[in-house]
């Protein structure tokens, strides 16, 4: 079964971390996505850029209505995700548990996992 995992951030954890706690990041996530290749488990990862790089399209094909980030209204926002292939959701929740070992801020809401249809 897949599962996206899904992170959750906001300007201000894009804007706070300094070059060393940076490093520090990368070298958690680098090595938390290289176990996961190495298991086979790995489908697909990608982090997002900051939320001020963000554009929201709403509207009608009539009234297009175009908003550049970052939206005052949105307290945090999707940050990365991986896609993994596992046995099953509890296997998807000891990986995505792994994840809040990670230096650097912590988002309120946790990770998320959704299964994939």
């Amino acid at each position: 079964m897949k599962y996206m995992i899904l992170v959750y951030g906001s300007q201000r954890d894009y804007d706070a971390p300094d070059a060393r706690e940076m490093s520090a990041i990368g070298e958690f996530l680098g090595k938390f996505t290289a176990e996961l290749a190495e298991s086979g488990e790995l489908v697909d990862t990608q982090g997002l850029t900051a939320p001020v790089q963000a554009r929201r399209v709403q509207g009608s094909d009539d009234a297009q209505v175009v908003t550049d980030g970052p939206f005052a209204e949105t307290e945090e926002v999707l940050a990365g995700y991986w896609i993994v292939e596992c046995a099953g959701i509890e296997r998807a929740t000891e990986i995505a548990a792994r994840l809040n070992r990670c230096p650097g801020p912590q988002p309120a809401s946790g990770t998320i996992i959704r299964p994939i249809a």
